[in-house]
């Protein structure tokens, strides 16, 4: 099993890339099962879960490979199995993106209940509640969830509980080759979810009012080939920006999108970090030590739930106290007891955490719960003093790709210690 050993107490400094966004590309990829052609992703990042992605189309029947050029081709013209069963999706939550999709070209489906990350129950009802209106009669049994729509799906005016990412696209794509007009209300307005209807209505669709709380989707005879582009990954450029923050160096994130992160650039203006906005880069510098900043979670445009661990990071070193307040997962705070290893001052009141800053971490052995945590860990490890080993590092693999490398491309000295990389080695393949 791979580890990540991080010998910390170096500023960062230089310049990085942001990759496509993992959880905008799942979706689009998930879009490919409705298209009557081809489609070609540009940015799409090489990771676990992507890799997942692409062998959930592969058993389908779907054509799928990446080119020279990093792009990605999809063709699910000769896919005929509309099913997602239980080994191929166990690992990732976003498996149930398919569902809708898969319901509204054939008529049925079955797609196991997804796995994913241990942060909360994340429960799919909000997408069966939307699919039974717009006509659907779903079961689920010993795991599975089996929708059937012989006369296929209807326009619905849906409200969700709650907003919903991974429901709003769903319904969305679903929605989009349904016959009649679909209204989606309390819909999510995160970037993944505007840059899903954008590449949609690039192959045909009828979209209207993504990044709203509303949005009007009119069921089209179906979707055409195209080419779309994956938008960067705004928790990654976060990421590799608080990286920066935590050993007081200088670090620019390119091929970003600023308007993306507003919430967390305000946050660490707060906490005295300088920021410079460029078009599509960002530049965080540190002249001195960090303020306790107080957040919660919320969906977008408030403070993203998937950088919450990173910033809880920051504020361990931080003068003062910060509270943090994860109002999205019950169970998004499995990283404290990993920071406190390390020297971190964390007490826990529910779904609020009490950070009182100290002077410094020092290094320890520390194993990652999931996927944002782990990256927390990886901050942590930059700032302390000693080495610092990750263990479970596969969660890490599944959204940031090559973080070693682009660690070390900063100034880091991290490494990775492991066996064979099976996961890579099956994209390329696909190659």
């Amino acid at each position: 099993m791979d580890t990540i050993i991080i010998r910390g107490g170096k500023p960062l400094v230089g310049t990085v890339e942001a990759s496509g966004a993992k959880n905008a590309a799942l979706p689009l990829l998930a879009a490919a099962i409705l298209a009557d052609g081809p489609v070609t992703y540009r940015r799409v990042p090489h990771l676990r879960d992507i890799s997942t992605m692409m062998t959930l189309l592969a058993y389908q029947g779907a054509h799928v490979h990446f080119d020279d050029q990093s792009c990605l081709h999809i063709d699910t013209r000769p896919a005929s199995k509309a099913e997602a069963p239980y080994e191929l999706v166990k690992t990732m939550r976003a498996s149930a993106l398919v569902l809708g999709p898969l319901l509204a070209r054939y008529g049925h489906a079955c797609v196991s209940l997804p796995g994913g990350c241990a942060i909360g129950a994340r429960p799919i009802d909000m997408h069966l509640k939307g699919l039974e209106a717009m006509g659907a009669h779903i079961e689920v049994d010993q795991g599975n969830v089996i929708a059937k729509a012989p006369r296929g799906l209807k326009g619905a005016h849906i409200v969700f509980d709650q907003v919903t990412v991974t429901g709003t696209e769903n319904l969305m794509m679903a929605a989009t080759v349904a016959e009649g007009e679909t209204i989606l209300d309390n819909a999510a307005r995160e970037p993944e979810v505007v840059n899903l209807a954008e590449s949609l209505r690039a192959l045909g669709a009828d979209i209207e009012g993504e990044g709203t709380n509303r949005i009007i989707i009119r069921g089209v005879s179906g979707i055409h080939e195209g080419e779309v582009e994956v938008i960067p990954d705004r928790i990654e450029t976060a990421t590799y920006l608080a990286a920066g923050i935590i050993t007081n160096g200088d670090v620019t994130v390119t091929h970003a999108e600023p308007g993306h992160l507003e919430a967390f650039i305000a946050r660490i203006r707060d906490a005295g970090v300088q920021v410079e906005i460029g078009e599509h880069s960002i530049r965080c510098r540190c002249n001195g030590p960090l303020v306790g900043v107080n957040i919660h979670t919320m969906p977008h445009p408030g403070f993203p739930t998937d950088l919450q661990a990173q910033f809880m990071a920051l504020m361990t070193l931080a003068r003062g106290t910060s509270i943090i307040r994860e109002t999205i997962f019950e169970n998004r705070f499995m990283h404290v007891q990993e920071l406190v290893r390390m020297g971190a001052d964390i007490k826990l009141d529910g779904n609020t955490a009490i950070v009182n800053g100290v002077e410094s971490l020092s290094g320890a052995p520390v194993m990652a719960t999931d996927l944002r945590a782990s990256a927390s860990l990886v901050l942590a490890g930059l700032a302390a003093r000693g080495e610092t080993r990750i263990s479970r590092v596969y969660h890490i693999d599944r959204g940031y790709e090559r973080i070693e490398e682009k660690m070390q491309k900063l100034g880091a000295d991290i490494e990775r210690h492991s066996g064979s990389e099976t996961w890579m080695k099956g994209i390329m393949a696909n190659g």
